[in-house]
């Protein structure tokens, strides 16, 4: 990367310093940041599913990495994600704090990437610098890195274990685009442009291995060769001559990887039973949604309080009501705007539309999930904000050198600086820790929605796991009375009034949960064991089948129907299930629940497929 040199032409001992001495006080500034993190745990918003539950990515044999590279577990391809895990596993076992760690340093190493990337994007648009203006520009770089590094939105990412897939694709991500840059800005040779734009193409493919967020770097690329490398555009034959062909040919092979990996993303889709089709999400809805998290994340990228984990998608989202009615005027008249402006102000265009086309696919155009909005979705898009502020940095560091702002106006500006770190440092600390558990995490989400049906059920799951059986079973009631047709709310509750002795409601909420959901397999093992215990092993029996048909691995299943069966003298059958039940055990692929038939545990399900039923 090319650094600002003196009058002489070599780099100045300032800038050299602070080419350095920066990108240690990001790291730093980042790890004490996110340093509770270190303490939080495993919390059953997916990590349950992911970690507690999951032996199969505990290790680097060849077993685990052939599952690793097959499996689409969770939703997602993400092979090299698994292998980082593996790896945790390896080194801390399952002590939380060694995969918070992890975490907690690839977001370092990003903050420096962008970095980098924000050296050589300022250094392009402002052309020119001069030896005090280039040590401007470290710092105005910097600051970028430390808005992005810090911000709030950022928490969900870096404190939340199952976000490593983010982490992990967003550091080949901005590894690619410093490659981009190498190759297109500063290689002096063809065969040096060749290399750097190899290495390109390998990282890109290492962040779509890792999650297939990075589907749209290939429009991203063009932007940049629009602005602020200007390769593309800008006047006859800029966009199709000669010249500009070779330009387009070099994101064939960026286009082959992310439409590749954009069809394996959507075939994985198709079969989660979360994805909404259009009968049940319709167009109108989507277009509310997405216009909507256009602008939520500049709300909260500006004002960032009152971030959750969960932002619930609405039972009905109605195109008329004000914030999504809002939120199309907001994002027309914004892009009207910017449109007005772009001759003399390139850069606000073009980190609009890069905006825009990160944010896509996770705008809810393709909806899966409970979530209306994410934070997690900012960690990429909201890269060009972190960027304009840097950029306005410059300016003013600029303007100051040139005597367009006086020493005093300047002293306050850097104050106003100082006290944005401060406050963004101190928000993120406080935001980090409401992911230390599971019960913090859900009453958190349940202090800023009340009505939120997931994490009503979620925090009735933690209450029955410490015994707390009259509270959890509040929050069920409460998840049911906003939704009343959630099946996993029906099962928990059932699972609850169970461990009471209420057979005779349990039963009932077990039956209503097969009503809306016929094939839920918990919801049969649940009825089965209550029916076992009340004596009608039978029927109890059919109930275990069938969640045997939809499961066939259900461990737990298996031990309570050769039990049922062996009540009824079938004992060769019961033997059969008995020694299934051990064999999927020792292969480590326990079922859902656990495998004493005496007990009923719920097992802490997140999503509201129910709800689309």
């Amino acid at each position: 990367m090319p650094h600002p040199k003196d009058k002489k032409g070599q780099p100045g001992p300032t800038s050299q310093l602070a080419r350095w001495a920066i990108p240690v006080f990001l790291v730093a500034v980042t790890v004490i940041v996110f340093f509770p993190a270190l303490d939080n745990g495993f919390v059953n918003w997916d990590d349950d599913r992911n970690f507690l539950e999951n032996p199969r990515y505990r290790g680097l044999g060849w077993s685990q990495l052939h599952w690793m590279f097959t499996t689409s577990h969770g939703g997602h391809y993400q092979p090299l994600s698994w292998i980082t895990l593996g790896l945790d596993y390896l080194l801390w076992g399952m002590d939380p704090r060694g995969y918070h760690l992890t975490n907690v340093l690839l977001h370092a190493a990003n903050v420096v990437l962008f970095w980098f990337v924000s050296l050589r994007l300022l250094s392009l648009a402002f052309f020119r610098v001069s030896a005090a203006g280039g040590l401007g520009l470290y710092i105005a770089a910097g600051f970028a890195a430390m808005v992005f590094s810090i911000h709030p939105l950022r928490v969900e990412s870096v404190a939340w274990i199952t976000a490593r897939r983010d982490l992990l694709s967003a550091f080949f991500f901005l590894l690619t685009l410093l490659f981009y840059l190498r190759a297109s800005a500063d290689a002096e040779t063809v065969h040096s442009r060749l290399r750097w734009m190899t290495a390109a193409v390998v990282v890109y493919a290492l962040s779509l291995l890792s999650k297939a967020i990075g589907m749209t770097l290939p429009v991203v690329l063009l932007l940049l060769d629009v602005y602020p490398l200007r390769r593309l555009g800008g006047g006859s034959g800029k966009w199709f001559g000669r010249g500009a062909r070779r330009v387009w040919l070099e994101k064939v092979p960026f286009l082959f990887l992310a439409v590749f990996f954009a069809i394996l993303a959507a075939l994985i889709q198709a079969g989660d039973a979360s994805l909404r089709t259009l009968e049940q999400y319709g167009l109108a809805s989507r277009m509310a949604q997405a216009l909507y998290g256009v602008g939520f994340y500049l709300w909260k990228t500006a004002i960032p309080l009152g971030l959750s984990p969960l932002y619930e998608l609405p039972g009905e989202l109605r195109l008329l009501d004000w914030p999504y009615l809002l939120s199309g005027p907001v994002v027309l008249g914004i892009s009207i705007m910017l449109l007005v402006v772009r001759e003399r102000w390139p850069a606000g265009i073009a980190i609009w539309v890069y905006y825009l086309v990160v944010l896509a696919p996770v705008s809810g155009i393709a909806q899966t999930g409970v979530q209306l909005t994410a934070d997690r979705y900012s960690y990429l898009s909201c890269l060009g904000w972190a960027l304009l502020a840097g950029a306005g940095l410059l300016h003013c560091w600029r303007a100051w050198l040139g005597g367009r702002i006086g020493l005093q106006t300047f002293v306050v500006l850097k104050g106003l600086v100082i006290a944005i770190v401060i406050g963004l440092g101190l928000l993120s600390w406080k935001q980090v820790q409401v992911w230390h558990d599971s019960e913090k995490l859900w009453r958190h989400v349940l202090a800023i929605d009340p009505k939120s049906i997931v994490a009503h059920n979620s925090l009735g799951v933690v209450l029955v796991g410490r015994g707390q059986l009259k509270e959890a079973i509040e929050h069920y009631r409460l998840a049911l009375q906003i939704e009343p047709a959630y099946a996993k709310a029906h099962n928990n509750l059932g699972i609850a009034l169970a461990r009471q002795g209420n057979l005779e409601e349990a039963i009932d909420h077990f039956r209503q949960a097969l009503q809306i959901e016929p094939t839920y397999a918990n919801a049969h093992y649940g009825l089965g064991i209550a029916l076992a215990m009340r004596g009608e092993s039978e029927e109890a029996s059919d109930h275990f089948r069938s969640a045997l048909r939809t499961q066939p691995e259900f461990a737990a299943a298996h031990e309570a129907l050769g039990r049922a069966l062996s009540l009824q003298g079938k004992r060769d059958e019961a033997v059969q299930h008995l020694e299934k039940a051990i064999e999927i055990l020792k292969a480590g692929s326990a079922g859902t629940a656990r495998t004493t038939p005496d007990r009923l545990s719920p097992r802490p399900e997140s999503g509201m497929e129910s709800r689309m039923k």
